[in-house]
């Protein structure tokens, strides 16, 4: 298992801090990018504004677009139309070595030739900044990132997650108006990641950056994001709070890529939902009445032993505090349900349950044709 050292709890100091926190964050304001490949739309008309200072995470699956949107604020790839400001300033056809701009890869791309320290400082050495200024920066970047006593080395003798902190590191170190973040953490490990996304969200914080960060993963971007713009087909569905994106998703394709979600045969009737023996108010676009299917989260779903239930219980998996039950329904639909472990000792495989919505609005999309 790769480990990530401790980091200093402390920011940075001397003229790397005093460079990074010297300008307010600055805002970026994408106005109906449009990029084509050939055949394939990349981006169909995106509008998006990141707010200064702000870490918006672009969420999506392959292909959604979400990569070229990046390229496009770093200046990698032109759009076919649309425009690209940063703090109001139209940088569309601003080479990219010239955007102020910070980019982390997810294939960490340092060079092998050159020492940690000299892989940081090596953007001041293309702006012919000088030595003891390069080598000073280095240090505290460094040191912002835990890596403190590793400037001699080289990145083969670095575990993955460090080689991603000198990466990181770089990117600070020219004091970008903008950090991009793209996929930077899909090769680590687990546990690697999760501990790296939180020094990321932390020096972000410090630091008052403008942040876009590119993700698959929607523990993710959940996680470490201000605001998640979830991406489909070259569109955002939704940007929003993680917390309204998970409570009150706008769509039923966010709803369904944005944690669990069951699907729930259910009829929608005078503007209310029928579901499991109950009716609830429908939350966001209600579709045509008659059958439909409801969107629930498997909080969200109440399960209690039954002897006349009409569920029963298939698997309980066990997760500390709490336990997700997955429960058969008839008519073949199958739930999962979490509840708390101290609540579930009687929700053995092969029990009868009775399973009811929560009382909260519920999200429905219409039936699949049969």
């Amino acid at each position: 298992m790769t480990t990530v050292p401790t980091t200093t709890s402390h920011g940075p100091t001397g003229a790397a801090a005093a460079d990074l926190r010297s300008r307010p964050g600055t805002p970026v304001r994408l106005e109906g990018l449009t990029r084509r490949y050939g055949p394939v739309v990349a981006l169909d008309g995106l509008d998006l504004e990141i707010a200064g200072g702000e870490l918006l995470a672009l969420l999506g699956p392959s292909g959604c677009g979400k990569t070229t949107a990046l390229r496009a604020i770093a200046g990698f790839d032109r759009p076919d139309s649309g425009r690209v400001l940063l703090d109001d300033r139209d940088i569309t056809g601003v080479p990219a070595s010239k955007r102020d701009m910070g980019m982390v890869f997810q294939a960490y791309s340092l060079f092998p030739n050159l020492t940690v320290a000299e892989n940081v400082a090596f953007g001041l050495r293309v702006r012919r900044r000088a030595r003891s200024e390069r080598a000073g920066r280095a240090a505290e970047l460094l040191e912002l990132v835990g890596l403190a006593d590793r400037g001699k080395r080289y990145p083969h003798q670095l575990s993955g997650g460090q080689q991603q902190r000198v990466a990181l590191a770089r990117a600070l170190a020219v004091a970008p108006q903008v950090l991009l973040l793209d996929e930077p953490l899909s090769a680590l490990d687990a546990q690697v990641r999760v501990q790296l996304r939180e020094e990321i969200r932390r020096i972000q914080l410090e630091l008052g950056i403008t942040t876009v960060f590119v993700t698959h993963d929607q523990a993710e971007a959940l996680s470490v994001a201000d605001r998640v713009g979830v991406m489909r087909a070259g569109r955002l569905e939704q940007v929003a709070s993680p917390d309204e994106l998970y409570e009150r998703p706008a769509t039923a394709f966010v709803a369904e890529f944005v944690g669990t979600m069951n699907r729930v045969p259910a009829i929608l009737t005078g503007g209310a939902v029928e579901l499991l023996g109950t009716r609830r108010p429908v939350t966001g676009a209600t579709p045509a009445g008659g059958p439909v299917v409801a969107l629930v989260r498997p909080e969200s779903l109440v399960v209690a032993a039954d002897p006349a239930g009409r569920g029963r219980v298939v698997t309980r998996t066990f997760s500390g505090a709490s336990t997700r039950v997955l429960v058969a329904l008839p008519d073949g639909v199958e739930v999962r349900i979490d509840v708390a472990s101290a609540d579930s000792q009687l929700l053995t495989p092969g029990a009868p349950v009775g399973v009811t919505p929560a009382d909260r609005p519920v999200l429905v999309a219409p039936a699949e044709p049969a």
